[in-house]
């Protein structure tokens, strides 16, 4: 039995009136979603608990079988773990953004221009994250690079309770005023990003930036507070062996906390000009070494939901049930018995440009159960309408592994 999880993150969405009050879902070309929804079960589940935030660390652990509520203790450290940092007890991990700020004089009326610092790639990022590490590190703080715009700062003996910051990526062309970090020790923080603007503005990598026309990473923002993660087995929770295929640390570091195998793709990037096919390769490789679940997580949709890119979101889905859904199951289909599940990890809807905590559709397939249910097409309003719903998200892993 062979067990295929495609994780589209960030697809489901409201009715967009620039898509004609439709959404990237229901305009996307997607045969194998449709085909696998015709035929198996489609419903919604609830994968932000109550009280968490929308995030993709917290909702991606519910999809993988693990209860936030006992599992969770931040996003970054999940990071540091692909990364590789060696965490201690007593440290407070920080995601540490690359972000574009606009040139105000005073740091609190800047305004946040674009949290991915204009795509800017892992190359150049290295270079300005050991810059920073030079410049700003000592025994209390220390900065680690990471991938693309995504980072880490490990404090020593910090305590993430008495700290509190808001996402980049919710306060999009916003001044960040009202966005500042709070709490009772998180000045030295704020003091790292400002400082770090002063760093970065003027760095050789971003006056080449200016000069090729892209957005200068101006600035570091910190978020995601965390302390070490300890994850249970995935094989032995579930007695399945499982591997991850991400182009994002968050997924890397989770597979690696729950001893998964994590895959690395070649140019997989985060965003709709990732290599898709090189992700269906590396699961189908995998499957043929003999492992029995493989999880799929494409960013693309998450991220062009973030900026509006309407017309990418459609594309996105598209794409993945092209290049990923179509070729992956298709090798299945020489195995006796496969299932699948499809399904978001969060919405990323477009007229808010973040997450919100409602419940995502899914589709559970499986190859000896077929049925035809009277479903055409997957949708979240073809998903509602079954009735079908999983109210604690974390049940739905082991729901999948008995169907």
């Amino acid at each position: 039995m062979k067990y295929l999880v495609m994780l589209c993150d960030g697809m489901a969405d409201e009715p967009f009136e620039k898509l004609g009050n439709k959404t990237p879902m229901e305009l996307a070309k997607k045969p194998t979603m449709d085909y696998l929804a015709s035929k198996g079960e489609i419903g919604m589940v609830k994968t932000v608990a109550d009280g968490m935030k929308p995030g993709s660390d917290v909702a991606n652990l519910s999809v993988l079988g693990y209860d936030s509520a006992v599992y969770y203790t931040g996003r970054s450290p999940l990071e540091a773990a692909s990364i590789g940092i060696d965490l201690k007890d007593t440290d407070v991990t920080l995601r540490c953004n690359l972000v574009t700020l606009s040139d105000e004089e005073d740091y609190e009326k800047k305004t946040m221009v674009d949290y991915c610092a204009d795509d800017i790639s892992t190359e150049e990022a290295t270079i300005l994250i050991n810059y920073l590490q030079e410049n700003l590190g000592d025994d209390i703080f220390k900065f680690y690079p990471g991938v693309a715009y995504r980072h880490c700062l490990v404090w020593d003996k910090g305590d993430k309770n008495k700290v509190s910051f808001t996402p980049p990526h919710d306060i999009p062309n916003r001044v960040i005023t009202d966005y500042i970090p709070q709490g009772e020790l998180v000045q030295p923080l704020y003091e790292l990003m400002k400082k770090s603007y002063d760093l970065l503005k003027d760095h050789p990598v971003n006056k080449e930036r200016i000069e090729n026309g892209r957005k200068p990473a101006n600035s570091i923002w910190l978020w995601g507070e965390g302390t070490k993660t300890i994850l249970d087995s995935f094989l032995k929770k579930f007695g399945k062996k499982g591997s991850m295929i991400s182009a994002v640390d968050l997924l890397k570091g989770i597979a690696i906390s729950a001893d998964m195998n994590s895959v690395d793709v070649d140019g997989a990037t985060g965003y709709i000009d990732t290599n898709f096919e090189g992700k269906a390769t590396a699961a189908i490789e995998e499957f043929k070494k003999g492992q029995e679940l493989v999880y799929i997580h494409v960013e693309a949709p998450d991220e062009c939901g973030h900026r509006g890119e309407y017309n990418n979101k459609v594309k996105a889905i598209e794409m993945i049930d092209e290049k990923i859904l179509t070729p992956v199951t298709e090798f299945l289909k020489g195995f006796d018995d496969f299932a699948v599940l499809v399904c978001p990890d969060h919405p990323t809807p477009l007229s808010i440009q973040t997450h919100s905590s409602n419940p995502v559709p899914y589709i559970i397939y499986n190859s000896k159960e077929e049925k035809n249910n009277g479903i055409k097409t997957f949708t979240e309003e073809t998903a509602k309408s079954t009735g079908n719903f999983i109210d604690k998200g974390y049940t739905m892993m082991s729901y999948f592994l008995t169907k």
